[in-house]
């Protein structure tokens, strides 16, 4: 059975964490699964994805179970390797890039105990909306090791370099409120996956060209000097301008209803 479940319609992709006896503790499987899930939205009709975990907790890190299984094995081999995205990630890293580079909206839904890998799979999303009672930590120092699953990629574009520094070297996990101050967390809402649910249907019902338009033009703004991001906005946008979808949006301002796209 798979660890992740996966359910879309209404054009969202709900993909939830589904190991509620374990606080969604992530062991081999579920990094083979939340890869899985992530090319099974990639390639659906969903024009946002709500990630959620079952039960108390978002997910409480890595299984140390499962990496005791790992001993013997070939674990340098097994870090350096790229097998995912387009030979640019490892299996771990996958397991939370794969939702950074969705072209649609991700949105995380996070209760309880968000450390470690759970933080870095949060991380891979585009909103996160956390539950007053959210706990959030790059637990990794902890174990003696360091974020290995894409999350130095993310973290420097979230918070600043003190507050990621101090997060590495103590491994001190933060509520809500604070990593709401520091950047990880968006907004706190008393029921997060009620709150991801009316933001994902708000987004769903945009141009779903735009949209993905959108997500493309903020990551190429994250990592691209000025001259090239221009040279993007305008192609993306010229891309959009007059064709049936753009013209659609404008006729349902006027007409004051919802757009309808195919």
């Amino acid at each position: 059975m798979s660890n992740v479940t996966i359910e879309i319609s209404d054009h969202i992709a709900r993909v939830q964490l589904n190991r509620p006896d374990k606080r969604n503790a992530v062991d081999q499987q579920m990094f083979d699964d939340l890869i899985s899930a992530g090319a099974q939205v990639a390639a659906s009709e969903a024009r946002v994805a709500i990630l959620s975990g079952a039960g108390e907790s978002f997910c409480a890190g890595i299984d140390i179970g499962s990496l005791g299984a790992m001993i013997g094995e070939d674990i340098k081999a097994m870090i350096m390797a790229r097998t995912h995205g387009e030979g640019t990630t490892n299996k771990w890293q996958e397991a939370a890039l794969v939702w950074h580079r969705l072209d649609i909206p991700v949105i995380a839904a996070l209760q309880g105990a968000v450390y470690g890998a759970g933080l870095q799979i949060a991380l891979g999303a585009d909103i996160r909306i956390a539950a007053p009672d959210t706990k959030l930590a790059v637990m990794e120092m902890k174990w003696g090791i360091i974020p290995d699953m894409g999350g130095m990629v993310l973290l420097p574009r979230l918070v600043r370099s003190d507050v990621m520094r101090r997060l590495i070297y103590t491994a001190t996990p933060v509520d809500a409120a604070q990593g709401e101050r520091w950047g990880l967390v968006t907004e706190i809402a008393e029921d997060p996956m009620a709150a991801a649910e009316k933001l994902a249907s708000e987004i769903a019902g945009k141009s779903p060209k735009a949209i993905r338009a959108a997500k493309s033009l903020v990551g190429i703004a994250e990592r691209e000097p000025p001259d090239a991001l221009l040279l993007a906005e305008s192609r993306l946008q010229a891309e959009l301008l007059g064709k049936p979808e753009q013209m659609e949006v404008v006729a349902a301002q006027f007409g004051k209803r919802a757009p309808v796209f195919d």
